[in-house]
């Protein structure tokens, strides 16, 4: 129902949009969030909006690179990420819930992810 997509590889300065697409139901009164979780690493928060678009949270490492908006009409979230570093290469996931919170607490959708790879 979440698909995730517009990940690839991208040289560290440079910048991608991903895009979550929702079918089946409307997501309109959820707030999204994004997640990403590198090799050996554990799932990590990146950023929330809620239903409106109107708030939106991000984690400090990605605070003043990345946005997150959403189009409700289209049914579909996104997330801006520019200013790639290395760092940020991971498998990227969308998710919807009441709430988005850092742990993830609050999820009853997850869409499958897309791979970011930012290469040095």
């Amino acid at each position: 129902q979440l698909q995730a997509s517009g990940g690839g590889l991208v040289q560290a300065g440079g910048s991608l949009r991903l895009s979550c697409a929702a079918s089946g139901r409307t997501f309109s009164s959820y707030a999204m969030g994004w997640f990403r979780q590198a090799p050996g690493k554990e799932r990590e928060f990146v950023g929330a909006i809620d239903w409106s678009g109107g708030i939106t949270r991000y984690a400090d490492s990605v605070k003043g690179r990345f946005t997150t908006s959403r189009d409700n009409a289209k049914n579909t979230v996104y997330l801006q990420m520019n200013s790639l570093k290395p760092e940020d290469t991971a498998v990227y996931y969308c998710a919807a819930g009441t709430v988005i919170t850092h742990d993830a607490g609050g999820v009853h959708y997850w869409g499958k992810g897309t791979q970011v790879t930012v290469s040095s």
